[in-house]
Protein backbone atom coordinates (compact mmCIF):
# COMPACT_ATOMS: atom_id res chain seq x y z
CA UNK A 1 0.00 0.00 0.00
CA UNK A 2 1.33 3.42 -0.96
CA UNK A 3 2.58 5.97 2.20
CA UNK A 4 0.40 8.80 3.44
CA UNK A 5 2.50 11.51 1.79
CA UNK A 6 2.70 10.21 -1.66
CA UNK A 7 -0.94 9.48 -2.16
CA UNK A 8 -1.52 13.34 -0.56
CA UNK A 9 0.78 14.52 -3.46
CA UNK A 10 -0.99 12.27 -6.32
CA UNK A 11 -4.34 12.90 -4.81
CA UNK A 12 -3.89 16.99 -4.32
CA UNK A 13 -2.63 17.06 -7.91
CA UNK A 14 -5.35 14.74 -9.68
CA UNK A 15 -8.01 16.48 -7.71
CA UNK A 16 -6.66 20.20 -8.59
CA UNK A 17 -6.57 18.95 -12.62
CA UNK A 18 -10.32 18.09 -11.98
CA UNK A 19 -10.89 20.67 -11.02
CA UNK A 20 -9.77 23.01 -13.61
CA UNK A 21 -11.03 20.64 -16.64
CA UNK A 22 -14.66 20.14 -15.04
CA UNK A 23 -15.65 22.90 -12.82
CA UNK A 24 -18.19 20.45 -11.01
CA UNK A 25 -20.42 21.23 -8.32
CA UNK A 26 -21.21 19.89 -4.65
CA UNK A 27 -24.61 17.94 -5.32
CA UNK A 28 -27.06 18.45 -2.20
CA UNK A 29 -28.90 14.79 -1.88
CA UNK A 30 -31.91 14.71 -0.47
CA UNK A 31 -30.25 12.58 2.39
CA UNK A 32 -28.74 15.48 3.76
CA UNK A 33 -31.26 17.86 3.41
CA UNK A 34 -33.57 15.43 5.49
CA UNK A 35 -30.74 15.81 8.72
CA UNK A 36 -31.29 19.61 8.78
CA UNK A 37 -33.31 21.09 11.52
CA UNK A 38 -33.58 24.78 12.29
CA UNK A 39 -31.04 25.69 14.95
CA UNK A 40 -27.94 23.03 14.24
CA UNK A 41 -24.54 24.50 14.11
CA UNK A 42 -22.76 23.40 10.76
CA UNK A 43 -19.30 23.56 9.99
CA UNK A 44 -18.10 24.42 6.97
CA UNK A 45 -15.09 25.62 5.27
CA UNK A 46 -13.63 28.06 2.73
CA UNK A 47 -12.31 25.44 -0.04
CA UNK A 48 -8.69 26.07 -1.13
CA UNK A 49 -6.00 24.09 -3.82
CA UNK A 50 -8.93 22.15 -5.48
CA UNK A 51 -11.20 21.06 -2.54
CA UNK A 52 -14.42 20.33 -3.23
CA UNK A 53 -16.84 23.81 -2.43
CA UNK A 54 -18.97 22.88 0.23
CA UNK A 55 -21.30 26.18 -0.27
CA UNK A 56 -24.22 24.45 -2.03
CA UNK A 57 -24.76 22.56 1.74
CA UNK A 58 -24.23 25.05 3.38
CA UNK A 59 -26.56 27.36 1.69
CA UNK A 60 -28.85 24.46 2.19
CA UNK A 61 -28.33 24.54 5.76
CA UNK A 62 -28.25 28.04 5.81
CA UNK A 63 -32.29 27.76 4.30
CA UNK A 64 -33.14 25.51 6.99
CA UNK A 65 -32.31 27.77 9.71
CA UNK A 66 -28.63 26.43 10.49
CA UNK A 67 -26.01 28.22 12.11
CA UNK A 68 -23.08 28.71 9.90
CA UNK A 69 -19.68 28.48 11.64
CA UNK A 70 -16.03 27.57 10.09
CA UNK A 71 -12.91 26.51 11.62
CA UNK A 72 -10.46 28.60 12.73
CA UNK A 73 -6.85 27.73 13.00
CA UNK A 74 -4.01 28.70 14.55
CA UNK A 75 -1.16 26.38 14.21
CA UNK A 76 -0.45 22.87 13.13
CA UNK A 77 -0.67 21.45 17.11
CA UNK A 78 -3.26 23.96 18.15
CA UNK A 79 -6.54 22.02 17.94
CA UNK A 80 -9.03 23.93 15.67
CA UNK A 81 -12.12 25.86 17.24
CA UNK A 82 -15.07 26.38 15.25
CA UNK A 83 -16.54 29.84 14.82
CA UNK A 84 -19.50 31.61 14.96
CA UNK A 85 -19.22 32.96 10.82
CA UNK A 86 -22.28 35.87 9.76
CA UNK A 87 -22.01 34.54 5.90
CA UNK A 88 -21.04 38.93 5.18
CA UNK A 89 -18.72 39.16 7.65
CA UNK A 90 -15.15 39.39 6.13
CA UNK A 91 -12.51 36.69 6.73
CA UNK A 92 -9.26 37.10 8.03
CA UNK A 93 -6.47 35.10 6.61
CA UNK A 94 -5.32 32.18 8.65
CA UNK A 95 -1.79 29.70 8.35
CA UNK A 96 -1.53 27.63 5.50
CA UNK A 97 -3.15 29.90 3.49
CA UNK A 98 -7.02 29.72 5.32
CA UNK A 99 -9.36 32.27 4.93
CA UNK A 100 -11.18 31.98 8.83
CA UNK A 101 -13.32 34.31 11.16
CA UNK A 102 -11.22 36.01 13.11
CA UNK A 103 -10.30 34.46 16.56
CA UNK A 104 -12.82 36.88 18.74
CA UNK A 105 -15.66 35.56 17.19
CA UNK A 106 -18.18 32.89 19.42
CA UNK A 107 -16.90 29.66 19.30
CA UNK A 108 -19.74 26.98 19.02
CA UNK A 109 -20.46 22.89 18.53
CA UNK A 110 -21.35 21.24 15.42
CA UNK A 111 -23.79 19.11 15.56
CA UNK A 112 -22.60 18.36 11.67
CA UNK A 113 -19.08 19.15 10.00
CA UNK A 114 -18.92 19.28 6.51
CA UNK A 115 -15.12 18.27 6.26
CA UNK A 116 -12.42 18.52 3.32
CA UNK A 117 -10.40 15.80 2.24
CA UNK A 118 -7.48 14.85 -0.02
CA UNK A 119 -8.65 11.41 -1.00
CA UNK A 120 -11.65 8.70 0.54
CA UNK A 121 -11.73 4.92 0.25
CA UNK A 122 -15.33 2.80 0.39
CA UNK A 123 -15.44 2.45 4.38
CA UNK A 124 -15.44 6.22 3.99
CA UNK A 125 -11.80 6.94 5.88
CA UNK A 126 -10.52 10.05 4.60
CA UNK A 127 -7.17 11.31 3.83
CA UNK A 128 -6.48 14.62 4.90
CA UNK A 129 -4.04 17.64 4.64
CA UNK A 130 -2.21 15.52 7.80
CA UNK A 131 -2.02 17.91 10.34
CA UNK A 132 -4.62 16.01 12.09
CA UNK A 133 -6.92 18.99 12.98
CA UNK A 134 -10.04 17.43 11.08
CA UNK A 135 -9.47 13.80 13.44
CA UNK A 136 -9.01 15.88 16.77
CA UNK A 137 -12.26 17.89 15.83
CA UNK A 138 -13.80 14.53 15.82
CA UNK A 139 -13.03 13.54 18.86
CA UNK A 140 -13.82 16.73 20.69
CA UNK A 141 -17.07 16.53 18.94
CA UNK A 142 -17.99 12.70 18.54
CA UNK A 143 -21.64 13.42 18.57
CA UNK A 144 -21.49 15.84 15.47
CA UNK A 145 -22.28 14.26 12.11
CA UNK A 146 -19.15 13.88 10.06
CA UNK A 147 -19.70 14.63 6.31
CA UNK A 148 -16.72 14.62 3.76
CA UNK A 149 -17.10 17.01 0.80
CA UNK A 150 -14.95 16.15 -2.40
CA UNK A 151 -14.98 15.05 -5.98
CA UNK A 152 -15.57 11.57 -7.02
CA UNK A 153 -12.40 11.11 -8.66
CA UNK A 154 -10.89 11.12 -5.00
CA UNK A 155 -12.37 8.57 -4.02
CA UNK A 156 -8.98 5.36 -3.82
CA UNK A 157 -9.26 1.39 -3.67
CA UNK A 158 -8.48 1.41 0.74
CA UNK A 159 -6.34 3.86 2.63
CA UNK A 160 -4.06 3.49 5.41
CA UNK A 161 -5.61 4.09 8.41
CA UNK A 162 -3.92 4.95 11.67
CA UNK A 163 -5.05 4.07 15.10
CA UNK A 164 -6.56 8.21 15.51
CA UNK A 165 -8.10 8.16 12.03
CA UNK A 166 -11.51 8.85 12.67
CA UNK A 167 -14.20 7.63 9.64
CA UNK A 168 -16.80 9.44 8.34
CA UNK A 169 -20.28 9.06 8.51
CA UNK A 170 -21.23 10.28 4.48
CA UNK A 171 -19.72 11.94 1.30
CA UNK A 172 -20.93 14.43 -0.63
CA UNK A 173 -19.60 14.39 -4.18
CA UNK A 174 -20.56 16.58 -7.48
CA UNK A 175 -22.82 12.99 -8.34
CA UNK A 176 -23.15 10.73 -5.23
CA UNK A 177 -24.35 10.59 -1.86
CA UNK A 178 -21.82 7.49 -0.56
CA UNK A 179 -22.56 5.98 3.02
CA UNK A 180 -21.35 2.55 4.37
Amino acid sequence: MIDKKTLRARMRATRERFVLEAHPGIAVPPAFLDRLEHGLTVASYVPMGGEADPAPLARAAVEAGCEIVLPHVVDRATPLRFLAWDTEAALIAGPFGLHQPAHTAAERQPDIILTPLVAFDATLNRLGQGAGHYDRAFVAFPHAWRVGVAWGIQQVESLPADPWDVPLHAIATESDWITP
